[in-house]
This record gives structure tokens, sequence and C-alpha cells, in this order.
């Protein structure tokens, strides 16, 4: 296939990796990257010096482009921008924060800049910053999500619809069938991330991928809406957190149980109990451990076999 997402990014698919923290190393995006899609390395819970290590082995793992995601909100954001500059990442996908503040400076040393929005509201503001592209994550997804709880199913068209630039759909995409429903709904590319993150290569613990392929429909649940709503996969930590929010408490109790590095706990270190454990709602769809290089080669021939039957039906 080529499209707008494939020539932008100069991929064989347009099927993009995720950014996400500590899942999203230089293993897995190089190897999304290797297969024809495009792999992305999760700054988020990066210092500068370990996404400097990051890019430097991705770089020798891969000659195909990959990208480097980082939330806006990040506290050393000025350092970020200068290795991923200084070492000419081809590609930045930017989240959590406005679009103004890095786009411009970004694409004058010639990189391409996707922006991921949540609504049809940022996904024009982020247009207006001059980003080349625009993820719509729908609330499915895992991990920090968009208030407005908006679908996939709803904003992808809304957000085709209202922008000029090319779309790539997320939150709930597992496989081919899911992304050719993206696909009828405007989108020219799809971003996956629950479905990398319980591969072989992702960086997350053992236990945490495991967690993740027993998942089964309901398990996951968008908490912590009064703070910064996130999709958690359901354990003892959800269970405080919902008893928390059930009882009324302060967005200080709330940011307290929160500071414990939780995420980190629970998908890096596989702390099942006490770790914040992101996951979409994909998860009840992932029924065993595959490498990056499957899940792509699968949902592309899944994508070609659904479209054959499809056009078979008219």
């Amino acid at each position: 296939m080529e499209n707008r997402v494939t020539k932008l990014f100069n991929i064989k698919y347009p099927i993009v990796q995720g950014g996400m923290v500590w899942c999203s190393g230089w293993k897995l995006a190089s190897a999304v990257s290797n297969a024809g899609g495009l792999g992305i390395i999760g700054a988020g819970s990066m210092h500068p010096e370990i996404l400097l290590e990051h890019i430097q082995k991705c770089k020798q793992a891969t000659d195909a482009p990959f990208a480097v995601n980082i939330p806006l909100l990040y506290p050393e954001m000025d350092n970020l921008i200068s290795i991923i500059i200084e070492n000419k990442v081809p590609i930045v996908f930017t989240s959590a924060g406005n679009p103004k503040a890095w786009t411009s400076h970004l694409k004058e040393q010639g990189i391409t800049v996707v922006h991921v929005v949540s609504s049809v509201k940022f996904a024009l503001k982020a247009e207006a910053a001059g980003v080349d592209a625009i993820v719509a994550e729908g609330f499915e997804a895992g991990g920090h999500n968009g208030r407005e709880e908006t679908t996939t199913m709803c904003l992808i068209p809304e957000v085709s619809k209202a922008v000029n630039i090319p779309v790539i759909a997320a939150g709930g995409i597992g496989g081919g069938k899911s992304m050719l429903a993206a696909f009828a709904l405007g989108a020219e590319g799809v971003q996956m991330g629950s479905a990398f993150a319980a591969t072989v290569e992702s960086s997350a613990s053992k236990e945490f991928k495991e967690e993740v392929i027993k998942a089964k429909e309901g398990d996951t649940s968008l908490t912590l809406k009064a703070v910064t709503p996130v999709r958690l996969l359901k354990n003892d930590f959800y269970s405080r957190v919902k008893e928390a929010e059930d009882r009324g408490a302060s967005k200080e109790e709330l940011r307290e149980l929160l500071a414990k590095r939780r995420a980190k706990k629970g998908i890096f270190e596989g702390d099942l109990i006490e770790g914040e454990l992101e996951i979409g709602q994909v998860s009840a769809s992932i029924d065993s451990l595959k490498t990056a290089s499957e899940v792509v080669k699968d949902t592309w021939e899944e994508f070609l076999d659904e479209r054959k039957r499809i056009s078979s039906l008219f």
C-alpha cells in the first residue's frame, strides 16, 4: 500500500507502534521498523542519557525510519529535543501538551512531527500548529486518555472530516479487522499499543505481559478522571483508586496514590499488586506472546483478507 502515511514516514505498511512508557525501547522500535511499520521509542520514562542510548542502539539495529514519542509536559524537554536533533531522528510524535511549543522548531530541523489528540478541538489546534499528521486516539486506548471519553468509532470520522492532514487511528486496534474499520472511517494508518506491549521485544516485564494475555473483556477501566484519566487493568492498586474515588477523595490524595512510581512498578518491574497496569481494552483479544514482526505481518495479512471478504459481499 502507498498512501499519505506510508509516504510521510517512508514505510511499507501504515502500521505504527505506540510510544508506550516502560514498553517501547530500542528493541521494540527497531523490530517494528524492520518489519515494515514505524517503530517508536517511548521517551516519556527516559532521562536524556537513556534516550540517547536507545536512539543509538536503534540506529545500529535498523536502517529503516523510526520515531521518538515525547509527552510535551516532560520536565527535561530541552535536553530531549537537543538529543533528537543532534542524532537526526527523522520523526517525532508529541502528546500531552500544546503542539505549538516545539513543532515549528522541530520542522525547521527537517523533522516530521505528529501529535496525538483525543478530540476534534485538539486536532484542529495541532493542524494549526503545523504538524504533519495526527494520531486520533479513542477512549478504548490504554494508558493516559482523553477526558472526552470519545470512542474510536466516533472520533475518527469526525477528525478526518475536520482536518486536511493524514489521520492515524488509535484505541482499540489490535489487528487487521479493526485496521480496515479505521480506514473505512477515514484513517490512513493505525497506531497499535497493547498488541505491541505484549510482544517478545517489549521491555515490559514477563509478569505484565502474562497478565495482558490473560485479560478478558471488562478487565480494564478508565479511572483517575479527576487527575489524569488513565486506563488500567483491574488489580489491588486499581481497587484502592476506585475506593478513593467512590468516597470522594481529594485530587491531592489521588495524586499521592500515583506518586510512587506506580507505572514502572507494574509494567517494568512486574508488581501486579501495587503497580499501575496500563493497557487498552483490546487486551481482551490478545491471547499469545508474539514477536513484533509477527504482529505487523498478521495485522497486514488480516487486513488484506478482510478487505477481500468485504469486497465479495457487494
